[in-house]
């Protein structure tokens, strides 16, 4: 099927990031590891012109195509197919357990401007535990740019600024795994990015159990502030008192040089924990946080296109 002629003849809107997938192999690939059911309900963000849908609806029970421009939706039409609902809306103001019963999986191949609002609309920030969208979520298969991946994927040993405040709000969530990386080449028209297919399989309950999720949000937030400062001074910019973050430090064994980015999440939440004042009978509930799980990363053999 030749994707790039049926693509090239629709007016694409640079305004609303639109880069269709043309690439049948990694078309096909989505398919394989969104790993859908007969009986799944498939909500797929930013279907375009259809690619991508026109193979969800064979293997899915419902396909919900959430789309915001009306000329791709006037080519979604064209597929006639009796189990996909088109929505005219943007995604980031619909609310997806408002679309259907029962629990979905998504796939989207989102504008990359606007990747972290996406994710934080899916998953909700680490504070917030009652998320309605996650709860109706069981996993999420992401198109991003690969350098986004990378931060999703991340963690405190990663190379450069890829760990940070979307590794976890990612990995606070759901548990995230880079499938594929995928060549520019692979769109029309071609971003001057490469690409990554990201899997997240969204937790039931969140990555530790904390006293506080708020405060941790706050605590994480002063970490990586400023990264050419310590999280000493990072923490008092931020208005902790000076008293309980040398405490704190001296509690966990940590240097008052070391850097934001070389703490790992659970390290956050017992730090979080240590500038709280809670009881020490509480402190001794939470002094093991859960061990990190999902932190592995699936790369392709092959090498990624140009």
């Amino acid at each position: 099927m030749n994707y790039y002629e049926r693509a090239k003849y629709f007016r694409t809107k640079k305004r609303l990031g639109q880069n269709f997938l043309i690439d049948g192999q990694t078309i096909s690939d989505i398919i394989d590891f969104a790993n859908i059911k007969p009986d799944d309900t498939i909500i797929e963000i930013g279907p375009g012109v259809g690619f991508v849908t026109e193979q969800l609806v064979k293997h899915a029970k419902k396909v919900i195509a959430i789309e915001l421009d009306e000329e791709a939706i006037k080519e979604l039409k064209k597929l006639d197919a009796p189990n996909l609902t088109i929505i005219h809306n943007d995604i980031l103001k619909q609310d997806l357990s408002e679309l259907c019963e029962g629990k979905v999986k998504v796939v989207a191949n989102i504008p990359y401007y606007i990747t972290s609002p996406i994710i934080a609309h899916l998953l909700g920030e680490v504070d917030d535990l009652n998320n309605k969208n996650r709860n109706k979520i069981t996993d999420i298969l992401l198109m991003v740019q690969e350098e986004v991946a990378r931060r999703m994927a991340a963690d405190e040993n990663s190379s450069g600024k890829q760990y940070g405040l979307l590794t976890i709000l990612s990995q606070f969530w759901a548990d995230v795994k880079i499938m594929k990386l995928v060549g520019r080449r692979s769109f029309y028209p071609a971003p001057k990015v490469n690409s990554a297919i990201v899997k997240l399989e969204v937790r039931e309950k969140p990555l530790l159990d904390l006293t506080d999720y708020t405060h941790f949000r706050k605590t994480v937030k002063a970490g990586f502030s400023q990264r050419r400062k310590n999280i000493k001074n990072c923490l008092l910019s931020a208005g902790f008192p000076k008293e309980k973050i040398q405490n704190a430090l001296v509690k966990l064994g940590l240097g008052e040089n070391v850097r934001g980015e070389k703490l790992s999440i659970e390290m956050f939440g017992r730090l979080s924990e240590e500038l709280l004042d809670i009881s020490p009978t509480r402190k001794s509930e939470i002094s093991t946080l859960p061990s990190r799980e999902g932190s592995d990363t699936v790369l392709p053999e092959s090498k990624q296109e140009d």
